[in-house]
């Protein structure tokens, strides 16, 4: 038995969900693989942008040299405009975003840290509020009142604690088009602020470090049928803003050298509870797993002779801070404080 089939039967539970379904979607000689439930993405990645000018709508294809001119014209629909799907996509000093607006939540938001951008702290939380994103239209965004009572964080997708470099820069981690639905006690407030601790940790052992994160919508097999079923909740009066399965972050760790090598990592969490003992590497899953599950692509241009596995160069784990700590967001200092450690 292989031990992507052994770990989809075997597995069970909040912190192996993830790393299931991962070997569940990479698993390209499985027996079964090839089902109606088969990780192909529910939100294909859009082709135009709303802040940007739309792309002309796309022509027909060429007829074939004699073929009979065909009787419809199914592109004539492009005279009343082009029904999309329409990507968000926003460019802010701290972060690129793009914006899924059926789930109202992002696609993906990617940032870039530096140990020199870590140390600089001319921003103050205190100062911040979160705020709805005015560039995407009112029938598509997310709303401050869908967060309301709902019994989910407004979780930051990138963290503020990395961009506290500049005021407006913090200030635009919390639009909401930065934020998805997260269990609060055990994950967002924890588990999930670990990791992007980890993150940062990772400036002590890299110049350039790069994370794109998001949201997931996983299947799930359904105790009773057998089937692959996606159910997810979705927050506010009326139903709004779609509460993810779980959450991928893609880190890419460059060495700082033109055409130098990159150590890739790729983690998927449930959005659950997650015990501070559980090793990270635990929500470690190929590169590829993320991709078909999230219908993204993230390294297409990077060749496989300049990619290094991030956790076969330093150690993949999270430091437990306390709350208090963790509120003030304090990195050590140059020789103070453990930067990962080479090997595992």
């Amino acid at each position: 038995m292989s031990k992507a089939t052994l770990a989809l039967i075997a597995a069970a539970g909040a912190a192996t969900g993830a790393v299931t379904t991962a070997l569940y979607y990479s698993s390209k000689a499985r027996a079964g693989a090839d089902t109606g439930a088969d990780g192909a993405p529910l939100h294909p990645p859009p082709a135009t942008t709303t802040t940007t000018t739309l792309p002309a709508p796309p022509s027909a294809l060429p007829l074939r040299t004699g073929a009979p001119t065909p009787p419809v014209d199914p592109s004539g629909i492009f005279q009343y405009g082009f029904p999309g799907p329409t990507n968000d996509l926003a460019t802010r000093r701290s972060l690129v975003s793009s914006f899924d607006r059926r789930q109202r939540n992002p696609h993906w938001v990617a940032e870039h840290i530096t140990a020199a951008s870590l140390e600089a702290r001319h921003g103050d939380r205190r100062l911040s509020a979160f705020a709805e994103d005015e560039t995407v239209p009112d029938q598509f965004r997310a709303k401050l009142k869908d967060y309301a009572r709902s019994g989910y964080d407004r979780g930051h997708q990138v963290p503020a604690a990395d961009a506290q470099w500049e005021q407006q820069a913090m200030d635009e981690t919390f639009v909401l088009s930065n934020m998805c639905p997260q269990v609060g006690d055990g994950f967002n407030r924890d588990y999930w602020a670990h990791l992007e601790h980890f993150c940062r940790r990772l400036t002590r052992a890299y110049p350039s470090v790069r994370v794109v994160t998001g949201p997931l919508y996983l299947p799930r097999r359904d105790a009773v049928s057998g089937k692959w079923v996606v159910s997810y909740e979705v927050i506010g009066s009326p139903p709004n803003v779609a509460v993810p399965t779980h959450f991928y972050k893609v880190v890419f760790a460059e060495d700082g050298r033109t055409g130098g090598n990159v150590a890739l990592g790729a983690f998927v969490l449930p959005n659950a509870e997650i015990a501070n003992e559980t090793p990270l590497v635990d929500f470690e899953v190929p590169l590829e797993a993320v991709e078909r599950a999230s219908g993204l692509e993230f390294a297409q241009k990077l060749p496989a002779e300049r990619r290094t596995r991030l956790c076969a160069e330093v150690a993949c784990g999270v430091l437990v801070r306390g709350f208090a700590e963790r509120q003030r967001d304090r990195l050590p200092g140059p020789g103070r404080g453990a930067a990962p450690r080479p090997g595992r």
